[in-house]
């Protein structure tokens, strides 16, 4: 995230994409990158799945090839080693590799930029954190409708604790004395 408090975008010429999340969104993606940058552009891939998206021929990193604290070690520095200047990760609310798309981005000094469900995207920098918020609270369930009762669980969930405790300390403290 070595961009985060910049405000200026890398010239688009190489671009890392982890795929962490649905094939779909990375078919319509790849495409359109291709067709807004041209054909000169490199994009090359992190990714779970067997096969490549369609359009795509760049090189592919599998992170089945890379278990263990060494792999991942040589995965960081195979990467660091292309200079990628910019890294696109898929948020799309799927638990797909979301421990390595966050390592991948805390690790590489490229800017980042954010994809959602919906083809969406925003950059990872300081001057789109409302953005940022704004996705995070999406996300947690706490904008629209959904915050306030959200909000009540969060409030209430020591009290609801609290009470299952007690009771059952006083259920088996009960059986005890009989």
């Amino acid at each position: 995230m070595h961009y985060f408090f910049r405000r200026g975008n890398p010239p688009f010429t190489k671009v890392l994409l982890v795929e962490s999340g649905s094939r779909r969104l990375f078919d319509d993606l790849i495409a359109g990158l291709y067709e807004t940058y041209g054909e000169q552009l490199e994009i090359d891939l992190v990714t779970c799945y067997a096969g490549v998206p369609q359009g795509f021929r760049g090189k592919v990193f599998r992170v089945t090839d890379y278990q263990g604290r060494d792999a991942r070690k040589r995965l960081y520095a195979e990467l660091g080693a292309e200079n990628y200047p910019i890294c696109g990760v898929i948020c799309s609310g799927e638990p797909i590799m979301t421990k390595w798309k966050w390592a991948i981005a805390a690790k590489l000094p490229a800017k980042i930029f954010v994809v959602n469900e919906n083809g969406d995207y925003f950059w990872l920098d300081w001057g789109h954190w409302r953005v940022m918020t704004h996705f995070a609270l999406y996300r947690a369930g706490m904008t629209g409708a959904s915050a306030i009762p959200t909000i009540a669980r969060l409030l209430f969930f020591p009290v609801t604790l609290s009470y299952l405790l007690l009771y059952a300390g006083f259920v088996h403290l009960r059986r005890k004395l009989r």
